[in-house]
C-alpha cells in the first residue's frame, strides 16, 4: 500500500525554481530519507506535504486520497494523521515538559488537561526519560533530552505518518546514536511511516529502508541504503563520500 504518493510536483519561488517535477511512492511503514545539498528544496518538499505551502502544480495523495487542494475543515482531518520532529526540536519555552507533549492532545484532540498528562508521561517513558522530567521546563534540559522530548510529542497523537527534519542535528555521535534507536523502535511500535530529512549519513544507514537524492529540484537518485553504499552514480558518490570535486561542485 502507498501511503504517500507525489507525482509532478512544482514549487518556484518568484523566477527561483525549488521542486521541477517531484515524483515519489513512500509504501506504508516504510522509512524513507531524503539527503540533497543545503537549499536543494527537502524542506519544501515536506511543507508542502503538509499543506504549509501550496504548490504551484502537480498531486500530493496520502492513502490514495488527493490532498493538494482541499477545504480547510478536511486539511485539519489529514493533519490529524502526521507527527513531526522539527529541526531544533522547536519546544515552548514557556510550557512544561509534559505540556509541550501533550499539546496536540489538548489543542488538535480535544483532551483534558488531566488525560493528556497521562498519555505524555507515557510517552516520555517511551523515550527513555523518567516522570520526573514532565514538570520542569525545556531550558533545564540538555540538548540531547530536548531532542527526546521532541520526539515525544511527535508520537503523542500516535501519528500514522512521521516527519523528522534533521533529527540528530547539533548532537554528538552518541547522543545522536541514541536518538536514531528511540526513532527506530518508536515509529516500528506506532507502526508509522517515516520521512527523514538529514545530512548525518550514520543517521540515514541507522533509520533508513530506502534513500532519495535530491538536485535541481527533482529526485536524481532513489534506492535502498544497501544500493546507496554499491552504486557508482557520481552524484550520490559525491555526496555521501563527502568528495569536494563532481557533478554538484560543477553544476
Amino acid at each position: 500500500m502507498i501511503k504517500i504518493q507525489i507525482r509532478n510536483l512544482k514549487k518556484s519561488f518568484g523566477s527561483k525554481v525549488v521542486l521541477d517535477g517531484i515524483d515519489l511512492d513512500i509504501k506504508a511503514g516504510e522509512s524513507f530519507v531524503v539527503i540533497g545539498g543545503s537549499g536543494t528544496g527537502k524542506s519544501v518538499l515536506i511543507k508542502c506535504i503538509l499543506g504549509l505551502l501550496t504548490p504551484d502544480s502537480g498531486q500530493i495523495l496520502i492513502d490514495g486520497e488527493d490532498v493538494t487542494h482541499i477545504p480547510a475543515k478536511k486539511r485539519a482531518e489529514i493533519m490529524a494523521k502526521f507527527g513531526m520532529l522539527f529541526q531544533g526540536g522547536a519546544l515552548f519555552d514557556s510550557l512544561p515538559v509534559w505540556r509541550n507533549i501533550a499539546f496536540g492532545l489538548i489543542n488538535n484532540k480535544g483532551l483534558k488537561p488531566s488525560e493528556a498528562r497521562k498519555i505524555a508521561l507515557k510517552k516520555l517513558k517511551e523515550v527513555d526519560l523518567t516522570a520526573s522530567s514532565a514538570d520542569i521546563y525545556p531550558a533545564e534540559l540538555s540538548g540531547g533530552m530536548q531532542k527526546r522530548v521532541s520526539l515525544a510529542r511527535a508520537i503523542a497523537t500516535n501519528p500514522e505518518i512521521v516527519f523528522f527534519d534533521e533529527p540528530t542535528a547539533g548532537l554528538d555521535p552518541i547522543v545522536s546514536g541514541t536518538i536514531n534507536n528511540l526513532i527506530v523502535r518508536n515509529v516500528r511500535q506506532l507502526g508509522a511511516t517515516a520521512l527523514t530529512i538529514t545530512h548525518d549519513l550514520n543517521s540515514l544507514r541507522h533509520i533508513g529502508d530506502r534513500v532519495g537524492l535530491l538536485f535541481q529540484g527533482k529526485f536524481i537518485w532513489t534506492g535502498s541504503v544497501a544500493e546507496m553504499d554499491k552504486t557508482d552514480n557520481p552524484y550520490v558518490r559525491q555526496f555521501v563520500d563527502g568528495l569536494p570535486d563532481g557533478p554538484f561542485t560543477n553544476a
